[in-house]
Protein backbone atom coordinates (compact mmCIF):
# COMPACT_ATOMS: atom_id res chain seq x y z
CA UNK A 1 0.00 0.00 0.00
CA UNK A 2 1.58 3.53 -0.96
CA UNK A 3 2.34 5.92 1.73
CA UNK A 4 0.52 9.00 1.83
CA UNK A 5 1.97 12.66 1.24
CA UNK A 6 2.16 13.62 4.72
CA UNK A 7 4.20 9.93 5.55
CA UNK A 8 6.57 10.26 2.78
CA UNK A 9 7.09 14.21 3.99
CA UNK A 10 7.89 13.33 7.32
CA UNK A 11 10.35 10.64 6.41
CA UNK A 12 11.89 12.88 4.08
CA UNK A 13 12.47 15.61 6.61
CA UNK A 14 14.13 12.89 8.98
CA UNK A 15 16.04 11.43 6.62
CA UNK A 16 17.26 15.30 5.67
CA UNK A 17 18.36 16.25 9.35
CA UNK A 18 19.26 13.22 10.58
CA UNK A 19 22.23 13.80 7.50
CA UNK A 20 22.67 16.89 8.30
CA UNK A 21 23.36 16.52 11.92
CA UNK A 22 26.44 14.47 11.13
CA UNK A 23 27.87 17.16 9.55
CA UNK A 24 26.83 20.31 11.80
CA UNK A 25 30.45 20.79 13.33
CA UNK A 26 28.56 23.20 15.85
CA UNK A 27 26.84 25.52 13.25
CA UNK A 28 23.45 27.33 13.36
CA UNK A 29 20.63 25.77 10.96
CA UNK A 30 19.18 27.40 8.88
CA UNK A 31 15.29 25.65 8.82
CA UNK A 32 12.91 27.04 6.47
CA UNK A 33 9.10 26.36 6.35
CA UNK A 34 7.01 27.02 3.32
CA UNK A 35 3.23 26.68 3.53
CA UNK A 36 0.69 27.58 0.73
CA UNK A 37 0.24 31.16 1.61
CA UNK A 38 3.53 31.76 3.36
CA UNK A 39 7.19 30.75 3.59
CA UNK A 40 9.60 31.47 7.23
CA UNK A 41 13.28 30.90 7.82
CA UNK A 42 14.40 30.09 11.58
CA UNK A 43 17.95 30.22 12.14
CA UNK A 44 18.66 27.52 15.21
CA UNK A 45 21.26 27.27 17.46
CA UNK A 46 20.33 23.33 18.36
CA UNK A 47 22.96 22.73 21.12
CA UNK A 48 21.10 25.65 23.06
CA UNK A 49 17.73 25.11 21.94
CA UNK A 50 17.04 29.02 20.86
CA UNK A 51 16.29 31.00 17.73
CA UNK A 52 18.93 33.18 16.59
CA UNK A 53 17.35 35.12 13.73
CA UNK A 54 14.04 34.43 11.86
CA UNK A 55 12.27 36.20 9.02
CA UNK A 56 8.77 35.29 7.51
CA UNK A 57 6.67 36.62 4.67
CA UNK A 58 4.08 37.66 6.93
CA UNK A 59 6.57 40.66 7.80
CA UNK A 60 5.11 44.12 6.83
CA UNK A 61 8.38 45.71 6.49
CA UNK A 62 9.32 43.20 3.61
CA UNK A 63 6.36 44.50 1.23
CA UNK A 64 5.65 40.69 0.80
CA UNK A 65 2.44 39.97 2.95
CA UNK A 66 -0.17 38.16 0.56
CA UNK A 67 2.41 37.06 -1.75
CA UNK A 68 3.72 33.50 -1.91
CA UNK A 69 6.11 33.43 -4.72
CA UNK A 70 9.47 33.72 -5.79
CA UNK A 71 10.12 37.15 -4.86
CA UNK A 72 8.49 36.79 -1.48
CA UNK A 73 11.04 33.79 -0.91
CA UNK A 74 13.55 35.84 -2.29
CA UNK A 75 13.40 38.57 0.41
CA UNK A 76 12.84 36.64 2.84
CA UNK A 77 16.38 35.08 1.88
CA UNK A 78 18.08 38.75 1.86
CA UNK A 79 16.27 39.50 5.18
CA UNK A 80 17.54 36.18 7.25
CA UNK A 81 21.30 36.75 5.67
CA UNK A 82 20.75 40.56 6.90
CA UNK A 83 19.70 39.28 10.05
CA UNK A 84 22.34 36.78 10.65
CA UNK A 85 25.21 39.07 9.70
CA UNK A 86 23.80 41.54 12.52
CA UNK A 87 23.83 38.60 14.65
CA UNK A 88 27.30 37.82 14.16
CA UNK A 89 26.98 34.64 12.09
CA UNK A 90 28.00 33.78 8.79
CA UNK A 91 28.28 30.28 8.34
CA UNK A 92 25.33 27.77 8.94
CA UNK A 93 23.60 24.97 7.12
CA UNK A 94 20.82 24.58 5.24
CA UNK A 95 17.92 22.41 6.57
CA UNK A 96 15.24 22.69 3.63
CA UNK A 97 13.60 19.80 5.82
CA UNK A 98 10.79 17.71 3.89
CA UNK A 99 10.39 20.10 0.97
CA UNK A 100 12.20 19.40 -1.81
CA UNK A 101 15.19 21.97 -3.60
CA UNK A 102 13.39 23.60 -6.24
CA UNK A 103 11.17 26.67 -6.76
CA UNK A 104 10.85 29.05 -3.77
CA UNK A 105 12.80 26.78 -1.41
CA UNK A 106 15.79 27.29 -3.87
CA UNK A 107 15.14 31.39 -4.57
CA UNK A 108 15.34 31.44 -0.83
CA UNK A 109 18.28 29.92 -0.48
CA UNK A 110 20.16 31.67 -3.58
CA UNK A 111 18.88 34.73 -2.28
CA UNK A 112 20.52 34.26 1.45
CA UNK A 113 23.99 33.15 -0.41
CA UNK A 114 24.30 36.51 -2.30
CA UNK A 115 23.26 37.88 0.93
CA UNK A 116 26.29 36.84 2.49
CA UNK A 117 25.61 33.34 4.35
CA UNK A 118 27.75 30.30 3.52
CA UNK A 119 26.22 27.01 3.29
Amino acid sequence: MANSKRELFLKRRLRVRNRLRKSADGRARLSVHRSSKNISVQLIDDARGVTLAAASSLEKDLGVVGKNNLAAAAAVGKAIAERARKAGIEECYFDRGGFLFHGKVKALADAAREGGLKF
